[in-house]
């Protein structure tokens, strides 16, 4: 029911003035008037209140890469980039869904193990049975959904906390690929095949990929256009135009130099490509879709969600399902870049780096708040900071502290950050 506060007038009656509208909406129309002025402020306003967003993670990687640079200046050369390029995608990609389950506030411990047991069942189906890649594929990632459709389920049907459910998943998946891969321990993919070409060899042409990095900021402005123009019909504010091109300007700038120094070597690969487009898509589907918006409502306040009439369980369904499936892809892609599959495969620290990613790139562990880009930033962190101490020969042993070190001070920023906005809310 609306209020005399909030009612319009008639034809005949006054105009209503900016006092008459809500206070939130005031605020915005007052942001938009101001151009980037409004917009800097109501930023440093964020700032204050806690909501820092990927303002850490962006400094912190500068950071990273600056103390690198000068202890070793062959890391930031075009050759060392490309690595760095292929050595994110696999855990970046598990961390993708990773960051699904943490947007809800829940967990999967089992991440690692799935992504050894997809590229067990990929080699053992594509090499030993000679079964088509296609369908190699598509059988690994079918296991992958069972796994996570049974996870949610179980967590639907008996409430089993996820982290029980997941680590004995852990257990069980390990199990599994070992026996997968029986005595062999070992499945060497062929160096002609498609996936491994796909993984190592294939790079794009550097018309096309300087064509990808303008594309995508035009687009974004397209978006963002077409987006002003439904707000500005419903009488909403809108993104001022200056704000909208600081933005595509900057993507722009930031992709074609990134272009220009990866093309100085052998290029864009179609692999890290493939992950930057995964992380686009689930950021739209996050952000832009009716079932990306109930995960966070859910994420926010799992009651409240279900008393608005979403469907709680059927997205927990569809988010353990899906955080398998990413695990499985990027088990794919480790498996395809080292052209093996073994007992090893998704051991050792792949498990504790996909969810060190999701965290430190800025997904909370609480629920609610995060995005799709939180892998990116997360993984770019944590590979930066492994190839740059094995450039300088460091130990592992030092590589595991310094990243353990970074995931407590990602996870103590976003606890200051909850409990500042929490004393702005109460403000």
């Amino acid at each position: 029911m609306s209020t005399p506060e909030t009612q319009t007038s008639t034809n005949n009656g006054p105009t209503p003035d900016q006092s008459s509208l809500p206070a939130d909406l005031q605020d915005e129309r007052l942001i938009a008037s101001q151009g980037l002025t409004g917009w800097a402020s109501a930023f440093w306003s964020r700032l204050r209140s806690g909501d820092l967003g990927s303002l850490p993670v962006v400094v912190g990687l500068v950071l990273i890469w600056g103390v690198f640079y000068a202890l070793n200046p062959a890391f930031l050369s075009s050759r060392n980039l490309v690595n760095l390029s292929l050595q994110m995608v696999a855990v970046g990609t598990i961390a993708i869904g990773v960051v699904l389950v943490l947007l809800l506030g829940e967990i999967d411990l089992s991440v690692g193990s799935m992504s050894g047991l997809s590229a067990a069942v990929l080699a053992v189906m594509f090499v030993n049975n000679g079964v088509p890649v296609a369908l190699a594929i598509l059988a690994a990632l079918g296991v992958a959904a069972l796994v996570g459709l049974l996870y949610g389920t179980l967590f639907n049907r008996f409430g089993v906390p996820s982290f029980v459910i997941t680590l004995a998943g852990l257990l069980a998946l390990l199990g599994l690929q070992l026996r997968v891969l029986g005595n062999q321990g070992t499945i060497n993919l062929p160096f002609e095949s498609t996936l491994v070409r796909f993984a190592s060899q294939q790079f794009l042409p550097p018309w096309l990929a300087y064509s990808l990095a303008l594309l995508a900021p035009a687009l974004y402005a397209l978006s963002t256009l077409r987006r002003n123009a439904r707000r500005s019909a419903a009488g909403l504010s809108t993104t001022p135009i200056s704000r909208l091109a600081l933005r595509a300007g900057g993507l722009a700038a930031i992709l074609v130099i990134a272009v220009a120094v990866l093309t100085r070597d052998r290029g864009v690969s179609v692999m890290f490509l493939t992950f930057l487009v995964l992380v686009v898509i689930m950021d739209l589907a996050i952000r832009r879709t009716t079932w990306g918006r109930s995960v966070l409502a859910i994420g926010g306040n799992v009651e409240a969600a279900r008393r608005a009439g979403i469907n709680v369980k059927r997205v927990y369904l569809s988010v353990f399902t899906l955080c398998s499936t990413f695990a499985a892809l990027g088990g794919i892609f480790a498996a395809s870049r080292l052209a093996s599959a073994n007992q090893s495969s998704g051991g050792a620290d792949t498990n504790l780096n996909a969810i060190a990613a999701a965290v430190i790139g800025g997904t909370s562990l609480f629920g609610g708040r995060g995005s799709a880009y939180s892998a990116l930033l997360g993984i770019l962190v944590i590979q930066s900071i492994s190839n740059g101490l094995d450039l300088l020969a460091v130990e592992s042993n030092v590589k595991f502290m310094v990243t353990g070190a970074v995931l407590l001070l990602a996870v103590i920023i976003d606890s200051l950050s909850r409990r500042s906005r929490a004393a702005h809310g109460r403000a």
